[in-house]
Protein backbone atom coordinates (compact mmCIF):
# COMPACT_ATOMS: atom_id res chain seq x y z
CA UNK A 1 0.00 0.00 0.00
CA UNK A 2 1.08 3.27 -0.30
CA UNK A 3 -0.36 5.27 2.23
CA UNK A 4 0.50 2.69 5.54
CA UNK A 5 -1.31 3.72 8.43
CA UNK A 6 -4.23 5.62 6.58
CA UNK A 7 -7.27 3.72 7.18
CA UNK A 8 -9.58 2.47 4.24
CA UNK A 9 -12.59 1.75 3.15
CA UNK A 10 -12.62 -1.30 0.33
CA UNK A 11 -15.68 -0.67 -1.69
CA UNK A 12 -17.38 -2.02 -5.24
CA UNK A 13 -16.81 1.07 -7.87
CA UNK A 14 -18.73 -1.08 -10.61
CA UNK A 15 -21.77 -0.22 -8.36
CA UNK A 16 -23.44 3.09 -8.32
CA UNK A 17 -25.20 2.55 -4.96
CA UNK A 18 -22.00 1.55 -3.55
CA UNK A 19 -19.73 4.02 -5.22
CA UNK A 20 -22.47 6.62 -4.14
CA UNK A 21 -22.73 5.60 -0.68
CA UNK A 22 -19.20 5.04 0.29
CA UNK A 23 -18.45 8.68 -1.57
CA UNK A 24 -21.31 9.90 1.11
CA UNK A 25 -19.63 8.80 4.28
CA UNK A 26 -16.07 10.08 2.85
CA UNK A 27 -17.56 13.22 2.49
CA UNK A 28 -17.48 13.96 6.43
CA UNK A 29 -13.95 11.99 7.57
CA UNK A 30 -12.11 13.94 9.73
CA UNK A 31 -9.38 12.54 9.45
CA UNK A 32 -6.85 11.12 7.03
CA UNK A 33 -8.91 8.34 5.73
CA UNK A 34 -9.22 6.33 2.24
CA UNK A 35 -11.87 5.31 -0.06
CA UNK A 36 -10.88 3.44 -2.71
CA UNK A 37 -12.55 0.78 -5.29
CA UNK A 38 -11.42 -2.64 -5.21
CA UNK A 39 -11.19 -2.66 -8.96
CA UNK A 40 -8.37 0.63 -8.59
CA UNK A 41 -6.13 -1.82 -6.19
CA UNK A 42 -6.37 -4.95 -8.46
CA UNK A 43 -5.18 -8.55 -6.87
CA UNK A 44 -1.99 -7.86 -6.04
CA UNK A 45 -3.56 -4.73 -3.83
CA UNK A 46 -5.90 -6.61 -2.52
CA UNK A 47 -3.75 -9.16 -1.43
CA UNK A 48 -1.49 -6.41 0.05
CA UNK A 49 -4.23 -5.52 2.36
CA UNK A 50 -5.12 -9.58 2.88
CA UNK A 51 -8.07 -9.36 0.93
CA UNK A 52 -8.60 -11.90 -2.09
CA UNK A 53 -11.07 -10.43 -5.15
CA UNK A 54 -13.64 -12.94 -4.16
CA UNK A 55 -14.03 -11.30 -0.24
CA UNK A 56 -13.75 -7.96 -2.20
CA UNK A 57 -16.45 -9.05 -4.66
CA UNK A 58 -19.19 -9.77 -1.85
CA UNK A 59 -18.51 -7.06 0.96
CA UNK A 60 -17.51 -3.93 1.51
CA UNK A 61 -14.18 -3.69 3.92
CA UNK A 62 -12.24 -1.57 6.09
CA UNK A 63 -9.03 -1.64 6.84
CA UNK A 64 -7.97 -0.33 9.74
CA UNK A 65 -4.54 1.96 10.84
CA UNK A 66 -2.64 -1.33 11.72
CA UNK A 67 -3.87 -3.43 9.25
CA UNK A 68 -7.05 -4.87 10.57
CA UNK A 69 -9.73 -5.73 8.43
CA UNK A 70 -13.86 -5.53 9.21
CA UNK A 71 -16.06 -7.00 6.86
CA UNK A 72 -19.85 -5.67 6.27
CA UNK A 73 -21.97 -4.11 8.36
CA UNK A 74 -18.88 -3.98 10.64
CA UNK A 75 -16.64 -1.76 8.32
CA UNK A 76 -19.94 0.55 7.83
CA UNK A 77 -19.64 0.81 11.04
CA UNK A 78 -15.90 1.34 11.52
CA UNK A 79 -16.11 3.93 8.40
CA UNK A 80 -19.17 6.05 9.99
CA UNK A 81 -16.61 6.38 13.36
CA UNK A 82 -14.09 8.01 11.43
CA UNK A 83 -16.78 11.35 10.76
CA UNK A 84 -18.11 13.41 12.21
CA UNK A 85 -21.35 14.58 14.89
CA UNK A 86 -24.12 12.16 14.41
CA UNK A 87 -21.91 9.72 11.79
CA UNK A 88 -20.25 8.77 14.15
CA UNK A 89 -22.98 8.28 16.61
CA UNK A 90 -24.24 5.92 14.01
CA UNK A 91 -21.01 4.47 14.21
CA UNK A 92 -21.15 3.45 17.33
CA UNK A 93 -24.38 2.11 17.05
CA UNK A 94 -23.98 -0.07 14.07
CA UNK A 95 -21.21 -1.91 16.04
CA UNK A 96 -22.91 -2.09 19.02
CA UNK A 97 -25.29 -5.20 20.42
CA UNK A 98 -28.31 -5.08 19.77
CA UNK A 99 -28.19 -2.44 16.90
CA UNK A 100 -25.32 -4.08 15.37
CA UNK A 101 -27.43 -7.23 15.10
CA UNK A 102 -30.47 -5.25 13.41
CA UNK A 103 -27.47 -3.85 11.32
CA UNK A 104 -26.34 -6.75 10.11
CA UNK A 105 -29.81 -8.10 8.59
CA UNK A 106 -29.64 -4.86 6.60
CA UNK A 107 -26.53 -4.85 5.30
CA UNK A 108 -27.33 -8.10 3.96
CA UNK A 109 -30.53 -7.14 2.56
CA UNK A 110 -28.72 -4.12 0.77
CA UNK A 111 -26.39 -6.04 -0.69
CA UNK A 112 -28.51 -8.28 -1.75
CA UNK A 113 -30.43 -5.88 -3.49
CA UNK A 114 -28.22 -3.03 -4.24
CA UNK A 115 -28.71 -3.58 -8.20
CA UNK A 116 -32.33 -1.82 -7.63
CA UNK A 117 -31.51 0.92 -5.12
CA UNK A 118 -30.91 4.35 -6.24
CA UNK A 119 -27.77 4.42 -8.10
CA UNK A 120 -27.58 1.08 -8.83
CA UNK A 121 -26.90 -0.61 -11.92
CA UNK A 122 -26.93 -4.57 -13.25
CA UNK A 123 -22.78 -4.51 -12.54
CA UNK A 124 -24.42 -4.41 -8.85
CA UNK A 125 -26.22 -7.49 -8.56
CA UNK A 126 -23.71 -10.51 -6.63
CA UNK A 127 -24.02 -14.16 -8.25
Amino acid sequence: MDHPGVPLLVFDGDCGFCTSAAGWIASHWDRPVRSVPWQCLGEPGLADLGLTVEQAQTAVWWVDESGGLARGHRAIGASLLAGTGWRRRAGMLVLTPPFSWMAAGIYRLVARFRHRLPGGTPACRLP
